[in-house]
Parts: structure tokens; C-alpha cells; sequence
């Protein structure tokens, strides 16, 4: 039974950083991809950022630039570190681990930016 837990959300204020961390029950080498996602209320959930087990990452337009998506294989997890973080960044954020055709999901954690 895969699980992801997600940590490091918080509250902070416009233009300060945050780093989040997922931690997976079992190594992440064992998916093909590693997401996090984010849904502000009212809003449809947004995908973020991607990272291959080579290391490849992607990101939306919207956090280019700003976020950064790693990963250490021997803690089993993932990190997005957000830079600059803009009010328009508040919402739960989600990490989701896909292996073959199915994704997991963790419970989210709040990040909320202040102006």
C-alpha cells in the first residue's frame, strides 16, 4: 500500500520561501514520476511540477523560475522548494507519485502566502 505524506506547509509572507517535502512508504525509484499539484479553493486542481527518476524536471508557467522540484532517493522523498512565494501560491498542495497507469496521492499541506 503506497503512501505519500506531505510536510512544510505553512504561512509566510509575499517574497519569503518555504520548501515542502513528500515522503513516500516505499522507494520512489519504483515510480516513473514524481508531481506535486495544487488546488486554491474555488479553482481546479493545478499541476506544479514533475521530476523523472533521471532527474528531468518540468514545471507550469506559473511557478517557473520560482519553484524547485528534487528529489533524495535514500530518504524516499521529494522536495519543491518555492521561491518567491506570490499570494496566488496559497492552496493545498498535493504530492502524487505515478507508477505505470495508476497515481497516488497524499493528504496535501496548506500553504498560505501573505500580502
Amino acid at each position: 500500500q503506497v503512501q505519500l505524506v506531505e510536510s512544510g506547509g505553512g504561512l509566510v509572507q509575499a517574497g519569503e520561501s518555504l520548501r515542502l517535502s513528500c515522503e513516500a512508504s516505499e522507494s520512489i525509484n519504483s515510480f516513473t514520476l514524481m508531481m506535486w499539484y495544487r488546488q486554491a479553493p474555488g479553482n481546479q486542481r493545478e499541476w506544479v511540477a514533475s521530476i523523472t527518476p533521471g532527474g528531468n524536471t518540468n514545471y507550469a508557467n506559473s511557478v517557473k523560475g520560482r519553484f524547485a522540484i528534487s528529489r533524495d532517493n535514500a530518504k524516499n522523498t521529494v522536495y519543491l522548494r518555492m521561491n518567491s512565494l506570490k499570494p496566488e501560491d496559497t492552496a493545498v498542495y498535493y504530492c502524487s507519485a505515478k507508477r505505470l497507469t495508476l497515481n497516488y496521492w497524499g493528504p496535501g499541506t496548506q500553504v498560505t502566502v501573505s500580502s
